[in-house]
């Protein structure tokens, strides 16, 4: 079932929430074939009907990142390679020395459509009007300090607000959209 995968249409960008019931919840698993959102695994959840009605076999789970083949119910090696971009696109961290050589480097790297380019800030995805906002997140994003700040992080849970109000949640974006781990459109 790995060949069906379609990477072309995978974007862990939004919110993850069922595309069935709207709902959000730990329980979302992604159809790598269609890139849709479905809630559950089991009999009698969206996702599970999806797989059976499609023919769609292999989802990943959007929080623990593990993958799934429905609907027989079991779970994909976790040290399977063809999925490793997958997860590294799921969840992206960096290293203190990666960080630290982005500005500097040089070689091209490959995004999950298998186009290649520099690493650096790629953008963010367009949501309708949105174009105001993302230009001040990609200047924001050229601050280096800021920059490794967010990219640091380990996740939202962890991140703090300051005494002088300023937030410091958005680490997703900035880590997405800056190492090719991540698909990101403008």
């Amino acid at each position: 079932y790995l060949d069906t995968i379609n990477r072309t249409l995978l974007d862990f960008d939004f919110e993850p929430s069922c595309s069935i019931t709207l709902e959000s919840s730990p329980h979302i698993y992604g159809c790598l074939v269609c890139g849709k959102f479905f809630r559950g695994k089991g009999k009698q959840t969206p996702a599970y009907t999806h797989s059976v009605e499609e023919g769609h076999c292999v989802y990943v789970h959007l929080t623990k990142g593990t993958f799934w083949c429905l609907p027989d119910g079991y779970e994909i090696d976790k040290t399977e390679p063809s999925l490793q971009d997958i997860r590294l696109a799921l969840h992206p961290t960096f290293t203190k020395h990666q960080i630290q050589t982005l500005d500097t480097q040089k070689e091209l790297v490959r995004d999950l459509f298998g186009r290649r380019y520099l690493p650096g800030y790629v953008g963010l995805n367009n949501l309708n009007k949105t174009d105001y906002l993302n230009c001040v997140v990609q200047a924001l994003g050229h601050v280096r300090p800021l920059r490794d700040f967010f990219l640091l992080a380990p996740n939202d849970d962890n991140v703090t607000v300051g005494n002088n109000g300023a937030a410091a949640s958005n680490d997703a974006a900035a880590a997405g959209s800056t190492n090719g781990k991540r698909k990101m459109t403008t």
